[in-house]
């Protein structure tokens, strides 16, 4: 089978490898849509110590079952057609136990522990049967959409955190392909109003296109007075920051209303992590600041309900389809900032 397989930083081919064989506690899966993450574009261009290569990449995919093990577990037939929670966890740690799965200290993710969806062909592991990773889909779902589920999911994680009432304000730091998925899944939640933020012409060019309210680009106009005006001097009352940036981090705090809740959404480069927080506005506005990561089956759950039932806009987000062997003109075009999702089609 044709897979995309990482052996180390700039050097990603399209391999020919054997067919996997599918274990008598495991899913074997036809993969015909797997999306590409910023992950595996930070993966080419600086390699990514998780991985031990030779590894296939990929952890936005779906598929259809093609062969079910004899003790697999889950209720899958073939036929099905599949997606996951794709950092498998461990079962057995504390946070696993509370259901934070997302946390577990063992996480073994499809694409950086198991061989992942990039591929014609991938092998279900049994951990990931066992503590109930695999979602199914409907019927009828097109795999490009279906293949959204997983990095929607982690949107759904991140407004999770703000205990949102409906008719909120939310104002999204970002107008990347997270950050719009943030920003649709507050809509799709019940938000009044969505307020985005984007340093990048060509980003809020694109973002227009979605059901936001409210475009500002801070390299043209106060970012803060803007946000006041438009919330009569309260400010939102929820920033989520998908920006990988340290700025917008620290000037979210200053962006919401008293007692209002900021999301730290994007991660920062591991060697130059540090903020400057305002402590004084957290203190004296009662603010919530909290961290989101990835995301558990049932935050994919309720990803693949908002894309099957329209509330997100998948035909939007998935923007270029390109065939496997492509996998670097997917890179360009992540690189280039044309795309939102490109989505690979073995």
């Amino acid at each position: 089978m044709k897979a995309v397989v990482y052996h180390a930083p700039q050097v990603i081919r399209v391999d020919e490898l054997a067919d996997p064989t599918c274990g008598e506690d495991e899913l074997l899966v036809k993969v015909d849509a797997c999306a590409v993450c910023g992950t595996d574009l930070k993966t080419f261009n600086h390699g990514n110590p998780r991985i031990t290569p030779p590894l296939t990449m990929g952890h936005e995919f779906t598929g259809v079952v093609a062969e079910v093990g004899p003790k697999a577990v889950g209720g899958f037939a073939v036929g099905d057609r599949v997606v996951m929670a794709t950092s498998v966890s461990c079962g057995e740690c504390a946070y696993c136990k509370r259901g934070w799965t997302n946390l577990c200290v063992s996480l073994a993710p499809m694409g950086f522990t198991y061989p992942g969806g990039m591929a014609e062909q991938v092998i279900i592991p049994a951990q990931a049967l066992e503590n109930g990773h695999v979602v199914k889909t409907p019927a009828t779902m097109a795999a490009e959409h279906a293949a959204l589920s997983e990095p929607v999911s982690c949107a759904v994680n991140s407004l999770g955190q703000c205990e949102m009432e409906p008719g909120a304000t939310v104002l999204v730091l970002g107008a990347g392909p997270l950050g719009l998925m943030n920003a649709c899944v507050a809509r799709a939640l019940g938000a009044g109003k969505i307020i985005l933020s984007e340093i990048s012409g060509p980003r809020l060019a694109q973002a227009a296109g979605f059901a936001i309210d409210v475009l500002i680009n801070p390299a043209e106009e106060d970012l803060a007075e803007r946000v006041m005006a438009e919330t009569g001097g309260l400010g939102a009352d929820i920033a989520i920051v998908a920006a990988p940036a340290a700025a917008p981090q620290e000037q979210a705090v200053h962006l919401v209303r008293k007692r209002g809740t900021v999301v730290l959404f994007a991660s920062l480069p591991k060697d130059a992590c540090t903020l400057q927080m305002d402590s004084r506005a957290i203190h004296y506005n009662e603010l919530r600041v909290v961290g989101t990561s990835d995301s558990t089956a049932e935050h994919v759950k309720e990803a693949v309900a908002m894309l099957s039932d329209g509330r997100i806009p998948a035909a939007k987000l998935a923007t270029h389809v390109v065939p496997i062997d492509k996998v670097h003109e997917a890179f360009e075009l992540m690189k280039s900032g044309e795309a939102l999702r490109v989505v690979l089609k073995p």
